[in-house]
């Protein structure tokens, strides 16, 4: 690949300077949360309704990664704020599973999983850097951790998803036809220890 064809992509988030009043502790996670915003985008913007719902392989849909996406931030953030999860999170959570009575709509979804990506970036810009190492627990087991790792896993566990809401993408519009015939599988998806955790 020539010099000129590789500049022609655009440019990654970690390569396009500082974000606007994110601290540099939390940049790199600043960083990789704008990237998967971008990427999100570009990958799910022509997929229809059906290849949304696809699971090639028995492998997590397109949708379930975009629904976890949102419902995770919000729930991490939670955490990181000191509190436990409510009615409406913890219902959330067994729907990202199910698909039931949550969006269908690649729009819908796509925008979901950005406001809670734009969410996380708001919380990191008004984040005090003297308190990211307070200590936090998470789910009903009050696993341990602090607001750092917590503001660094909403980053990476966003990046980790966002990878395989790209590769998936790929598989379903590639090869629609035959998953159609081959389709009889609920839109539901595996549970994930990340689920179990976060109850």
């Amino acid at each position: 690949m020539s010099r000129r064809s590789y500049f022609s992509y655009p440019m990654e988030a970690w390569l396009s300077g500082p974000l606007d009043d994110i601290d540099a502790v939390l940049m790199p996670a600043a960083h990789a949360l704008v990237q998967a915003r971008e990427d999100i985008a570009l990958s799910v913007a022509t997929l229809t309704t059906q290849q949304l719902a696809l699971r090639p392989g028995e492998i997590a849909s397109v949708g379930f990664h975009l629904r976890h996406i949102a419902g995770s931030i919000d729930r991490l953030l939670t955490y990181a704020r000191g509190e436990m999860l409510d009615e409406r999170q913890r219902h959330w959570l067994a729907a990202e599973v199910s698909g039931a009575a949550v969006p269908v709509e690649a729009a819908e979804l796509v925008s979901g999983a950005r406001s809670a990506i734009d969410e996380a970036l708001r919380v990191m810009r008004a984040a005090d850097v003297a308190a990211l190492q307070e200590r936090r627990t998470v789910g009903q087991a009050a696993l341990p951790t602090t607001v750092f790792g917590l503001f660094f896993h909403v980053a990476e566990h966003t990046q980790r998803h966002t990878g395989q809401i790209i590769t998936t993408a790929k598989i379903v519009r590639a090869a629609l036809p035959v998953l159609e015939m081959k389709s009889g599988a609920s839109e539901g998806s595996p549970v994930s220890p990340q689920h179990r955790a976060e109850s």
